[in-house]
């Protein structure tokens, strides 16, 4: 998109005399002569097609179209501000990229050992769905629930935790359906899929059921979205035990069918360049304790 902007030196000119309400001191602020912050005030003008200033004395004062428009500029330099500012305090940040799920149910109520375990390197966790473009340096790491590992030389990766998928379904679901013997009366149920059917009927491959049909239901893209729709009796879901063994221990899901299936794991994914930073290495370390003691617990 192109911003026909006027010229900034301009906008900076006119914004400081906006604070200062004096030529000579905005002059002073910026370096310049008063006569270059007169000309930058009268150039502004131009541009915007509005009379911003007025004679006021021996001096100048803002018009009402002036005084609106120092408003809006003030915004627009506390936004400058506070993204640079982002910028100076994050740049020595730990940007992780996680599965939003995971990051909420088991990350958040952590923070405090994993900023512990980082040794003072401050983290940026980035909820996403999508994978992050390490060439581009969207993200120093990612936390991704995978099937298949396929990975170039420019990057590394790491099992950290190869959960059970339970399929899960709300007690008043469960009271709807209570004859489920076996993984072929799943076929027929109401069931939630992510992006699509393929987990589904992969599971159910693996649980015994010898053809799968073609199989319905709405897609939620996200794992966290089919465990609350789940929860909310809309049928049964295939959620990773790090996320439903909570649900099923307070009574909020049934494991309908309890088989021990396991259809990927959770990858800690870095760049080949990255991968022995002091930072990456912690970081892989405590999601390898503090995971292994998660199921080992069964919390």
């Amino acid at each position: 998109m192109n911003r026909r902007l006027p010229p900034l030196v301009a906008i900076r000119a006119f914004e400081a005399f906006s604070r200062f309400g004096s030529v000579r001191k905005c002059a002073e602020e910026l370096a310049v002569s008063h006569t270059v912050i007169s000309r930058h005030i009268q150039n502004l003008e131009t541009a915007v097609g509005a009379k911003l200033v007025r004679k006021s004395g021996r001096g100048l004062e803002l018009t009402r179209e002036g005084q609106r428009y120092a408003t809006q500029l003030r915004r627009a330099f506390d936004i400058i501000a506070d993204a640079s500012g982002d910028l100076k305090q994050g740049e020595d940040a730990l940007h992780v990229c996680c599965m939003a799920g995971l990051a909420s149910r088991r990350l958040l109520a952590r923070l405090s050992e994993l900023e512990e375990a980082l040794a003072g390197r401050e983290l940026t966790l980035e909820p996403t769905s999508t994978r992050p473009d390490f060439n581009r340096n969207e993200a120093d790491a990612e936390i991704v629930y995978l099937e298949e590992l396929n990975l170039g030389d420019e990057l590394c990766a790491e099992l950290f935790v190869r959960p059970l998928i339970r399929a899960v379904a709300s007690p008043a679901f469960c009271n709807r359906y209570d004859d489920i013997q076996s993984a072929d009366d799943l076929v027929h149920l109401p069931l939630i899929h992510e992006r699509n059917t393929q987990r589904w009927s992969q599971w159910l491959s693996m649980a015994g059921v010898t053809d799968v049909p073609r199989l319905r239901g709405p897609r939620l893209w996200h794992g966290h979205l089919t465990l609350e729709a789940a929860c909310m009796g809309q049928g049964v879901a295939l959620v990773s035990e790090l996320l439903a063994d909570e649900k099923i221990a307070s009574g909020d899901l049934v494991d309908v069918l309890p088989v021990p299936i396991r259809l990927g794991g959770y990858y800690f994914i870095a760049p080949t360049r990255k991968w022995n930073d002091q930072a990456i290495v912690r970081l892989r370390q405590w999601l390898h304790t503090v995971f292994a003691s998660t199921l080992r617990n069964g919390a």
